[in-house]
C-alpha cells in the first residue's frame, strides 16, 4: 500500500511541477503577449538577432517548447520566414538552460517550498483582481510557486521510494565504461522527454538523480540524458506542425535536425567535452556543487551547437525544403493560416486567425471583381462558367466562416486576457459580415443570370454605366476595408469608409428615383427596371456589410457607429 501511495505521490509531484510551469508560462504570455509578438516581429531581421530573441523569449517563459510552438505557428501564419524561425529555435535551445541553472542553484539545497507557499498569499489577491495584467502576474506567481513546490515534493517522493537504490540496482547490470551505455542514456532521455513533453521536467529529474550520488550514475551518464532531452523536446513542435502548412512543418523539421546534429556531433567528442566542462566548473567557476557541472554541460552543448550551425542557416533551409518539397497549389477552399488544431497558446493563436480573416476579406474582394466582368459577357458559355465560379466562391465563404468561427471558439476556451476576449468577439462579427458579403456578391451574379434567362431586353447603355459606377464605389469600399483590416487598432479611422458608404446610399436613392421616372416615360419596360433596381439595391446592401466589417475592427463598442450600418436607417 505504501508503494502505491509513493508512486502516486511521485507522479503527482511531477504533475504539480508541469502544471506550475504551464501556469507560469501562460501567465507571462498573457501579461506580455503583444510584447512577445512585437519582439519576434522586430528582432528577427538577421540570424544573430533571431538567436538572441529566442534566448530572451525562452528565458522569460521558461519553456523552449512554448517558444518553438509559437515560432511554428508564426511561420504557419506567414509572419516569420523559415530562415528567421531557424535562428529563433537555436536561441530557444540556449534559453531553456536557464531553468537548469535555477534548479542547480536553489532547487535542492534550499527548501524553496518554504517560501513558495507564502508567495501564494501574494498571488492570491492578484489572481482575483479585475484587471487583466494583475491577474496574469498572479498566475505567474502561482505557477512559480507550484513549480518549485512540485520540485520539492518530487525529491521527497523519490527519497521515500528509495529511487536511488532502484536506479543503482538497474545500473548494476549495465557496463559503466561502455560507449553503448552513453548512447542508451541518450535514447532514454529522448523517450522520457517525448512522453512528458517538457525538457525542463526531465532535466529536473536528471538533476535530482545526479544529486543523489547514485553508484553508476555519474556526470557522464547524466550528461547523456541531458543530450537525449534535446532530441525529445522536438516532438512537441513536430506534433504541432502536423496539421500546419508546409513551411511550418519545415520549421519543426529544422528544429529536429538542429538538435539531432548537435547530439551526434557531441557524441563524437563526448568524453573530452565532459572533461572540459568539469575542468571549467572546477577551475574557472571555482567549483560549487556538482549540479553546476551538469547545467554547464547543458548550456555548453546548446551554445556550441548554435555556433557551429548559425553560419549554415541557408543550407539548413535548403535541406528541409528538399526533404519536404512544397505541395502543388493547395485546393482553393483550404484555409491558409490556421488548421484543425491550435498551433500555439490561446493568447498567441489570435494572430493566426487575424491573418485568415485578412485572407477571407481578400477572397471576398476577388469574388466581387468577377461581377463587372459578368455584366459585360455576351457569350452564354463564358457567362455560365464565370457564374459557376461565383457560386463556388459563395460556398467557400460559407465554409471559411464556419471553420474560422470553430477555431476562434477553440481559442476562446483557453486562458485569455480581457483584451483578447474582446478581440475574438470583434473577429467573430467580422467573419459573419464577410460571409454576408459573399452572399451579396452571389445575389448580384444571380440577378444578372435571372435577367439573362427571363428578360428579352438588354440593359440600356445608361443603366450599364450607372451599374458600373455603383460597382466602382463598392470596389472602393472593399479596398478601404482591406486597408482597415491591415491597420493596427490604434491607427484605425473610419471616416473614409463612412464617406464612401454615404455616397453609395445617395447614389442608390438617386438611381431608384430615376428608374421610376424612366419606366413611366417608357424608356424601358417595368421588368427590366426590376432587375436593374435589384442589382443597385444589392450593391448598397453589400456596402452596408463592408461598413460593418470596418466597424467591427475598431475600438468603438458603445458608439452608435459600431451598430450594424443597415440598422441606422
Amino acid at each position: 500500500m505504501d508503494l502505491i501511495i509513493n508512486i502516486f505521490s511521485l507522479v503527482g509531484s511531477l504533475a504539480l511541477f508541469l502544471f506550475g510551469m504551464k501556469t507560469m508560462s501562460e501567465g507571462l504570455e498573457k501579461f506580455a503577449g503583444d510584447r512577445l509578438r512585437s519582439i519576434l516581429a522586430a528582432m528577427t531581421k538577421n540570424r544573430v538577432m533571431g538567436v538572441l530573441t529566442g534566448i530572451l523569449i525562452t528565458a522569460l517563459i521558461q519553456s523552449s517548447s512554448a517558444t518553438t510552438v509559437m515560432v511554428v505557428s508564426f511561420v504557419n501564419a506567414g509572419l516569420m520566414t523559415l530562415a528567421q524561425s531557424i535562428g529563433v529555435i537555436m536561441g530557444a535551445n540556449i534559453g531553456t538552460t536557464v531553468t537548469a541553472w535555477i534548479i542547480s542553484a536553489v532547487g535542492f539545497k534550499v527548501n524553496i517550498a518554504a517560501f513558495a507557499i507564502p508567495m501564494l498569499a501574494i498571488g492570491m489577491p492578484l489572481i482575483f483582481s479585475g484587471k487583466g495584467n494583475r491577474k496574469s502576474i498572479g498566475e505567474f506567481i502561482f505557477g512559480f510557486s507550484f513549480l518549485f513546490m512540485g520540485l520539492s515534493f518530487l525529491q521527497e517522493a523519490a527519497t521515500a521510494m528509495n529511487i536511488g537504490d532502484m536506479v543503482a540496482g538497474m545500473l548494476a547490470h549495465v557496463p559503466q565504461d561502455s560507449f553503448l551505455t552513453i548512447i542508451l542514456f541518450v535514447i532514454v532521455g529522448a523517450i522520457v522527454t517525448m512522453i512528458v513533453q517538457a525538457s525542463a521536467a526531465t532535466m529536473a529529474i536528471t538533476l535530482m538523480l545526479f544529486g543523489m550520488n547514485i553508484p553508476g550514475f555519474g556526470f557522464e551518464q547524466a550528461a547523456a540524458l541531458a543530450m537525449g532531452q534535446n532530441i525529445g523536446t522536438t516532438i512537441t513542435a513536430f506534433m504541432a506542425s502536423l496539421t500546419a502548412n508546409t513551411q511550418a512543418r519545415r520549421a519543426a523539421l529544422a528544429h529536429m535536425f538542429f538538435n539531432v546534429f548537435g547530439v551526434v556531433a557531441f557524441l563524437i567528442v563526448f568524453y573530452p567535452a565532459c572533461h572540459a566542462v568539469s575542468w571549467f566548473v572546477e577551475n574557472v567557476m571555482g567549483g560549487g556543487n556538482d549540479l553546476f557541472k551538469l547545467s554547464a554541460f547543458h548550456t555548453a552543448f546548446n551554445i556550441i551547437n548554435t555556433l557551429l550551425l548559425i553560419g549554415f542557416v541557408k543550407q539548413i533551409e535548403a535541406l528541409v525544403c528538399r526533404v519536404l518539397p512544397m505541395k502543388a497549389q493547395e485546393e482553393d477552399y483550404r484555409l491558409k493560416f490556421i488548421s484543425g488544431g491550435l498551433l500555439s497558446t490561446a493568447e498567441l493563436s489570435i494572430i493566426e486567425a487575424q491573418k485568415e480573416i485578412h485572407s477571407f476579406a481578400e477572397r471576398c474582394k476577388r469574388m466581387f471583381g468577377f461581377v463587372p466582368e459578368l455584366l459585360q459577357l455576351e457569350d452564354e458559355e463564358k457567362f455560365n462558367k464565370l457564374f459557376s465560379r461565383i457560386e463556388k466562391y459563395e460556398n467557400i465563404t460559407d465554409s471559411m466562416e464556419m471553420e474560422i468561427a470553430s477555431y476562434l471558439n477553440k481559442v476562446s476556451k483557453g486562458r485569455l486576457s480581457d483584451a483578447s476576449k474582446n478581440q475574438i468577439q470583434k473577429m467573430l462579427r467580422q467573419i459573419t459580415e464577410l460571409e454576408s458579403i459573399g452572399d451579396s456578391v452571389y445575389n448580384l451574379g444571380r440577378t444578372l443570370n435571372r435577367h439573362r434567362m427571363h428578360c428579352q431586353e438588354a440593359f440600356t447603355a445608361e443603366q450599364t454605366q450607372h451599374m458600373q459606377t455603383m460597382m466602382q464605389l463598392v470596389d472602393g469600399a472593399l479596398a478601404e476595408m482591406m486597408n482597415q483590416i491591415d491597420l493596427p487598432v490604434t491607427k484605425k479611422g473610419i471616416k473614409t469608409s463612412i464617406n464612401i458608404e454615404h455616397e453609395i446610399n445617395n447614389y442608390r436613392t438617386q438611381l431608384k428615383n430615376q428608374n421610376l421616372h424612366d419606366v413611366n416615360s417608357g424608356l424601358y419596360d417595368y421588368q427590366l427596371g426590376v432587375f436593374y433596381v435589384d442589382f443597385i439595391s444589392e450593391c448598397e446592401k453589400l456596402g452596408d456589410y463592408v461598413m460593418n466589417v470596418v466597424q467591427a475592427g475598431t475600438k468603438r463598442n458603445n458608439d452608435i457607429e459600431d451598430m450594424p450600418y443597415h440598422a441606422q436607417g
